[in-house]
């Protein structure tokens, strides 16, 4: 079914989940520059997979930034909070270390990948576009938060950071979706 034929409904849904999707994007490549900067110092033997995940990011941000020209849809009013907030969560957790950058990871793709799940099921029957773009992303997400808790994401900063940066990402996410 074309764009065009399917109800509003779900258009406005799959527009909307694509927009936040595409911010979210800009927010994570925000948070590994952060933490790459301060990882010069604190934990330089990470900056190199850093560097790596923020390659990812980049190219995720672009696939929903295609999508959203696709769909002649400008991008979401939450785009530049995603930016600060990615960029100061990415700075100030880079700057106290190795776990505090694993624990924080753990944590945004933790609730990354739950949303991701949830969209594909919700929009898998009305909109084929954003289930293609959605799934594209999926397994380096999954890798992310993989390698993150390899690293060290358990103990301390773990359970000091968990809480704080998955409600803050809920918080975004959620935020984004009414603006």
């Amino acid at each position: 079914m074309e764009l065009a034929e399917r109800p509003v409904a779900d258009v406005a849904l799959g527009d909307r989940i694509v927009k936040v999707n595409h911010a979210g994007e800009h927010g994570a490549v925000s948070i590994y520059t952060g933490q790459i900067l301060m990882a010069r110092v604190t934990a330089s033997d990470m900056v190199g997979e850093l560097i790596e995940f923020r390659s990812h990011e980049r190219r995720h941000r672009s696939l929903f930034e295609a999508e959203l020209r696709r769909r002649g849809r400008a991008r979401c009013r939450s785009y530049w909070l995603c930016a600060c907030g990615g960029l100061a969560l990415g700075l100030i957790t880079g700057l106290l270390g190795k776990n505090a950058i694993a624990a924080t990871t753990a944590a945004v793709e933790s609730v990354v990948l739950r949303h991701l799940t949830q969209q594909l099921a919700m929009l898998r029957e009305q909109d084929p576009e954003a289930v293609i773009a959605i799934s594209a992303i999926i397994e380096e997400e999954q890798q992310h938060h993989d390698q993150s808790v390899s690293h060290g994401a358990d103990g301390f900063w773990r359970r000091v950071l968990t809480p704080v940066v998955s409600a803050s990402t809920e918080s975004v996410i959620w935020l984004g979706m009414r603006l």
